[in-house]
Protein backbone atom coordinates (compact mmCIF):
# COMPACT_ATOMS: atom_id res chain seq x y z
CA UNK A 1 0.00 0.00 0.00
CA UNK A 2 2.87 2.35 0.81
CA UNK A 3 4.55 1.64 -2.55
CA UNK A 4 1.22 2.16 -4.34
CA UNK A 5 0.72 5.50 -2.59
CA UNK A 6 4.22 6.62 -3.56
CA UNK A 7 3.62 5.64 -7.20
CA UNK A 8 0.33 7.55 -7.27
CA UNK A 9 2.00 10.60 -5.75
CA UNK A 10 4.80 10.46 -8.33
CA UNK A 11 2.24 10.10 -11.16
CA UNK A 12 0.21 13.07 -9.90
CA UNK A 13 3.34 15.18 -9.67
CA UNK A 14 4.42 14.15 -13.18
CA UNK A 15 1.05 15.14 -14.67
CA UNK A 16 0.96 18.35 -12.69
CA UNK A 17 4.49 19.18 -13.79
CA UNK A 18 3.54 18.72 -17.46
CA UNK A 19 0.43 20.87 -17.06
CA UNK A 20 2.43 23.58 -15.32
CA UNK A 21 5.00 23.64 -18.11
CA UNK A 22 2.21 23.87 -20.69
CA UNK A 23 0.74 26.91 -18.94
CA UNK A 24 4.20 28.43 -18.63
CA UNK A 25 4.91 28.00 -22.36
CA UNK A 26 1.55 29.57 -23.27
CA UNK A 27 2.35 32.60 -21.11
CA UNK A 28 5.82 32.96 -22.63
CA UNK A 29 4.44 32.63 -26.17
CA UNK A 30 1.94 35.38 -25.49
CA UNK A 31 4.73 37.47 -24.04
CA UNK A 32 6.89 37.08 -27.13
CA UNK A 33 4.09 38.19 -29.41
CA UNK A 34 3.03 41.18 -27.30
CA UNK A 35 6.29 42.54 -25.91
CA UNK A 36 7.68 45.86 -27.05
CA UNK A 37 5.50 46.36 -30.10
CA UNK A 38 5.37 50.05 -31.10
CA UNK A 39 1.97 51.61 -30.45
CA UNK A 40 1.71 53.26 -33.92
CA UNK A 41 2.71 52.56 -37.51
CA UNK A 42 6.53 52.68 -37.53
CA UNK A 43 6.64 53.20 -41.28
CA UNK A 44 5.07 56.67 -40.94
CA UNK A 45 7.24 59.69 -39.97
CA UNK A 46 7.63 59.80 -36.21
CA UNK A 47 9.95 60.54 -33.32
CA UNK A 48 11.30 57.37 -31.73
CA UNK A 49 11.57 57.37 -27.94
CA UNK A 50 13.45 55.10 -25.55
CA UNK A 51 13.01 55.67 -21.81
CA UNK A 52 15.91 55.30 -19.38
CA UNK A 53 14.34 55.38 -15.94
CA UNK A 54 15.52 54.27 -12.52
CA UNK A 55 18.89 52.87 -11.56
CA UNK A 56 21.13 51.86 -14.45
CA UNK A 57 22.34 48.30 -13.92
CA UNK A 58 22.61 44.88 -15.49
CA UNK A 59 19.16 43.96 -14.17
CA UNK A 60 15.95 45.86 -14.85
CA UNK A 61 14.58 48.00 -17.64
CA UNK A 62 17.53 50.43 -17.61
CA UNK A 63 20.12 47.76 -18.41
CA UNK A 64 22.45 48.13 -21.37
CA UNK A 65 20.89 45.04 -22.97
CA UNK A 66 17.37 46.49 -22.90
CA UNK A 67 18.30 50.06 -23.82
CA UNK A 68 20.58 49.09 -26.71
CA UNK A 69 18.05 46.66 -28.18
CA UNK A 70 15.36 49.35 -28.01
CA UNK A 71 17.64 51.94 -29.66
CA UNK A 72 18.49 49.57 -32.48
CA UNK A 73 14.81 48.87 -33.16
CA UNK A 74 13.99 52.57 -33.04
CA UNK A 75 16.64 53.66 -35.52
CA UNK A 76 16.17 50.73 -37.89
CA UNK A 77 12.54 51.68 -38.60
CA UNK A 78 12.30 53.68 -41.81
CA UNK A 79 9.76 56.12 -40.37
CA UNK A 80 11.85 57.27 -37.41
CA UNK A 81 13.31 60.73 -38.02
CA UNK A 82 15.30 60.83 -34.81
CA UNK A 83 15.64 59.18 -31.42
CA UNK A 84 14.88 60.80 -28.07
CA UNK A 85 16.31 59.22 -24.92
CA UNK A 86 13.85 60.18 -22.18
CA UNK A 87 16.01 60.12 -19.05
CA UNK A 88 14.96 60.13 -15.41
CA UNK A 89 17.72 58.36 -13.50
CA UNK A 90 20.03 59.02 -10.54
CA UNK A 91 22.78 56.96 -12.20
CA UNK A 92 24.16 53.51 -11.58
CA UNK A 93 26.74 51.28 -13.23
CA UNK A 94 29.49 53.05 -15.24
CA UNK A 95 30.00 49.82 -17.19
CA UNK A 96 26.38 49.67 -18.35
CA UNK A 97 26.41 53.41 -19.11
CA UNK A 98 29.63 53.09 -21.08
CA UNK A 99 28.18 50.30 -23.20
CA UNK A 100 25.12 52.42 -24.01
CA UNK A 101 27.29 55.46 -24.75
CA UNK A 102 29.39 53.47 -27.23
CA UNK A 103 26.28 52.06 -28.89
CA UNK A 104 24.79 55.53 -29.35
CA UNK A 105 27.89 56.66 -31.25
CA UNK A 106 27.81 53.50 -33.39
CA UNK A 107 24.12 53.79 -34.24
CA UNK A 108 24.36 57.49 -35.13
CA UNK A 109 27.04 56.70 -37.73
CA UNK A 110 25.25 53.60 -38.98
CA UNK A 111 21.81 55.18 -39.52
CA UNK A 112 22.76 58.85 -39.91
CA UNK A 113 19.91 59.90 -37.62
CA UNK A 114 20.12 62.36 -34.71
CA UNK A 115 19.88 61.26 -31.09
CA UNK A 116 18.66 63.67 -28.42
CA UNK A 117 18.47 63.37 -24.64
CA UNK A 118 15.49 64.83 -22.80
CA UNK A 119 15.79 64.99 -19.03
CA UNK A 120 12.80 64.80 -16.71
CA UNK A 121 13.55 64.98 -12.96
CA UNK A 122 17.19 63.85 -12.94
CA UNK A 123 20.10 62.93 -15.16
CA UNK A 124 22.97 62.29 -12.78
CA UNK A 125 26.19 60.30 -12.73
CA UNK A 126 25.93 57.27 -15.07
CA UNK A 127 22.75 58.72 -16.61
CA UNK A 128 24.69 61.81 -17.70
CA UNK A 129 27.44 59.47 -18.97
CA UNK A 130 24.79 58.20 -21.42
CA UNK A 131 23.34 61.63 -22.23
CA UNK A 132 26.79 62.98 -23.16
CA UNK A 133 26.69 60.86 -26.33
CA UNK A 134 23.53 62.60 -27.59
CA UNK A 135 23.67 65.32 -30.24
CA UNK A 136 21.82 67.68 -27.89
CA UNK A 137 20.56 67.55 -24.30
CA UNK A 138 17.31 69.22 -23.26
CA UNK A 139 16.23 69.70 -19.65
CA UNK A 140 13.54 71.24 -17.50
CA UNK A 141 14.72 74.32 -15.63
CA UNK A 142 14.33 72.42 -12.34
CA UNK A 143 15.90 69.12 -13.45
CA UNK A 144 18.90 67.77 -11.55
CA UNK A 145 21.91 67.37 -13.85
CA UNK A 146 25.54 66.41 -13.36
CA UNK A 147 27.20 64.48 -10.54
CA UNK A 148 30.20 63.73 -12.75
CA UNK A 149 32.09 61.54 -10.33
CA UNK A 150 32.59 57.96 -9.16
CA UNK A 151 32.06 56.35 -5.77
CA UNK A 152 32.61 53.05 -4.01
CA UNK A 153 30.81 52.75 -0.70
CA UNK A 154 30.60 50.30 2.15
CA UNK A 155 30.76 49.96 5.93
CA UNK A 156 33.43 49.02 8.44
CA UNK A 157 32.44 47.30 11.70
CA UNK A 158 35.85 46.49 13.15
CA UNK A 159 35.56 48.98 16.05
CA UNK A 160 32.10 47.74 16.98
CA UNK A 161 33.28 44.14 16.91
CA UNK A 162 36.12 44.96 19.30
CA UNK A 163 33.68 46.53 21.75
CA UNK A 164 31.35 43.53 21.56
CA UNK A 165 34.19 41.05 21.86
CA UNK A 166 33.39 39.47 18.48
CA UNK A 167 36.22 37.73 16.64
CA UNK A 168 36.20 37.73 12.82
CA UNK A 169 37.42 34.46 11.28
CA UNK A 170 38.07 35.00 7.58
CA UNK A 171 40.28 32.69 5.56
CA UNK A 172 41.53 33.75 2.10
CA UNK A 173 44.09 32.64 -0.45
CA UNK A 174 45.69 35.92 -1.52
CA UNK A 175 46.48 38.66 0.95
CA UNK A 176 44.05 41.17 -0.60
CA UNK A 177 41.19 38.80 -1.41
CA UNK A 178 39.05 40.05 1.48
CA UNK A 179 39.87 43.74 1.42
CA UNK A 180 36.22 44.75 0.81
CA UNK A 181 35.06 42.66 3.76
CA UNK A 182 33.30 45.10 6.16
CA UNK A 183 34.39 43.10 9.19
CA UNK A 184 38.11 43.30 8.40
CA UNK A 185 40.35 46.37 8.72
CA UNK A 186 41.39 48.12 5.50
CA UNK A 187 45.09 48.68 4.98
CA UNK A 188 46.59 51.82 3.46
CA UNK A 189 47.75 49.87 0.41
CA UNK A 190 44.22 48.59 -0.18
CA UNK A 191 42.76 52.08 0.18
CA UNK A 192 45.25 53.46 -2.37
CA UNK A 193 44.45 50.65 -4.79
CA UNK A 194 40.71 51.34 -4.61
CA UNK A 195 41.28 55.09 -4.97
CA UNK A 196 43.46 54.54 -8.05
CA UNK A 197 40.66 52.54 -9.69
CA UNK A 198 38.10 55.23 -8.90
CA UNK A 199 40.39 57.94 -10.27
CA UNK A 200 40.85 56.05 -13.51
CA UNK A 201 37.10 55.53 -14.01
CA UNK A 202 36.56 59.21 -13.17
CA UNK A 203 39.00 60.26 -15.88
CA UNK A 204 37.18 58.01 -18.35
CA UNK A 205 33.91 59.73 -17.38
CA UNK A 206 35.45 63.19 -17.83
CA UNK A 207 36.86 62.24 -21.23
CA UNK A 208 33.43 61.03 -22.39
CA UNK A 209 31.78 64.29 -21.28
CA UNK A 210 34.42 66.46 -22.97
CA UNK A 211 34.19 64.42 -26.17
CA UNK A 212 30.41 64.59 -26.24
CA UNK A 213 29.96 68.24 -25.30
CA UNK A 214 33.01 69.65 -27.06
CA UNK A 215 33.25 73.43 -27.27
CA UNK A 216 29.79 73.87 -25.73
CA UNK A 217 31.26 73.01 -22.34
CA UNK A 218 32.10 75.99 -20.12
CA UNK A 219 34.42 74.18 -17.75
CA UNK A 220 34.64 75.28 -14.11
CA UNK A 221 36.74 73.93 -11.21
CA UNK A 222 33.66 72.21 -9.75
CA UNK A 223 32.29 70.74 -12.96
CA UNK A 224 33.86 67.30 -12.50
CA UNK A 225 33.82 67.29 -8.69
CA UNK A 226 30.61 65.26 -8.34
CA UNK A 227 28.36 68.28 -7.75
CA UNK A 228 25.03 68.54 -9.54
CA UNK A 229 23.03 71.52 -10.76
CA UNK A 230 19.56 72.59 -11.82
CA UNK A 231 18.60 72.33 -15.46
CA UNK A 232 18.94 76.07 -15.97
CA UNK A 233 22.42 76.04 -14.44
CA UNK A 234 23.34 73.07 -16.64
CA UNK A 235 22.36 75.05 -19.74
CA UNK A 236 24.46 78.01 -18.59
CA UNK A 237 27.46 75.71 -18.01
CA UNK A 238 27.14 73.92 -21.33
CA UNK A 239 26.17 70.61 -19.77
CA UNK A 240 22.82 70.93 -21.57
CA UNK A 241 21.70 72.75 -24.71
CA UNK A 242 18.33 74.17 -23.79
CA UNK A 243 15.00 73.79 -22.07
CA UNK A 244 12.56 71.33 -23.55
CA UNK A 245 10.28 68.33 -23.07
CA UNK A 246 9.65 65.19 -25.07
CA UNK A 247 6.75 66.80 -26.93
CA UNK A 248 8.54 70.07 -27.68
CA UNK A 249 11.68 68.30 -28.92
CA UNK A 250 9.60 65.98 -31.12
CA UNK A 251 7.64 68.91 -32.53
CA UNK A 252 10.30 71.63 -32.84
CA UNK A 253 13.61 69.77 -33.15
CA UNK A 254 12.93 66.39 -34.75
CA UNK A 255 10.00 67.88 -36.70
CA UNK A 256 7.89 64.76 -36.20
CA UNK A 257 5.11 65.24 -33.63
CA UNK A 258 4.03 61.61 -33.45
CA UNK A 259 6.05 59.79 -30.79
CA UNK A 260 6.47 56.01 -30.71
CA UNK A 261 7.79 54.38 -27.54
CA UNK A 262 10.32 51.62 -28.30
CA UNK A 263 11.29 51.07 -24.65
CA UNK A 264 11.51 47.50 -23.46
CA UNK A 265 9.00 47.32 -20.62
CA UNK A 266 8.62 44.29 -18.40
CA UNK A 267 4.89 43.68 -18.62
CA UNK A 268 2.57 41.79 -16.29
CA UNK A 269 2.86 38.55 -18.27
CA UNK A 270 6.64 38.62 -18.05
CA UNK A 271 6.61 39.20 -14.29
CA UNK A 272 4.15 36.33 -13.85
CA UNK A 273 6.31 34.09 -16.04
CA UNK A 274 9.38 34.82 -13.94
CA UNK A 275 7.57 34.20 -10.67
CA UNK A 276 5.90 31.10 -12.04
CA UNK A 277 9.23 29.72 -13.24
CA UNK A 278 10.84 30.28 -9.85
CA UNK A 279 7.90 28.71 -8.01
CA UNK A 280 7.87 25.79 -10.44
CA UNK A 281 11.55 25.11 -9.89
CA UNK A 282 11.14 25.19 -6.13
CA UNK A 283 8.13 22.88 -6.32
CA UNK A 284 10.05 20.43 -8.49
CA UNK A 285 12.89 20.23 -5.99
CA UNK A 286 10.52 19.64 -3.08
CA UNK A 287 8.58 16.99 -5.00
CA UNK A 288 11.71 15.10 -6.00
CA UNK A 289 12.76 15.02 -2.37
CA UNK A 290 9.51 13.22 -1.55
CA UNK A 291 10.00 10.57 -4.24
CA UNK A 292 11.96 7.49 -3.04
CA UNK A 293 15.42 7.21 -4.56
CA UNK A 294 15.63 10.96 -5.44
CA UNK A 295 16.48 12.32 -1.99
Amino acid sequence: MANLAEQQAARRWKNGFRLAWLVFLVVVAGLLFSRNAPSSDPSQPHTAMVAIKGEIGSEGEASAENVMAAMRSALEDSGSKGLVLLINSPGGSPVQAGMINDEIHRLKKLHNKPVYAVVEESCASAAYYIAAAADSIYVDKASIVGSIGVLMDGFGFTGLMDKLGVERRLMTAGENKGFMDPFSPQTEAQRKHAQAMLNQIHQQFIAVVKQGRGERLKETPDMFSGLFWTGQQAVDMGLADGLGSLDSVARDVVKAEDVIDYSRHENVAERLAKRFGAALGEGAVQAMRRVPGLR
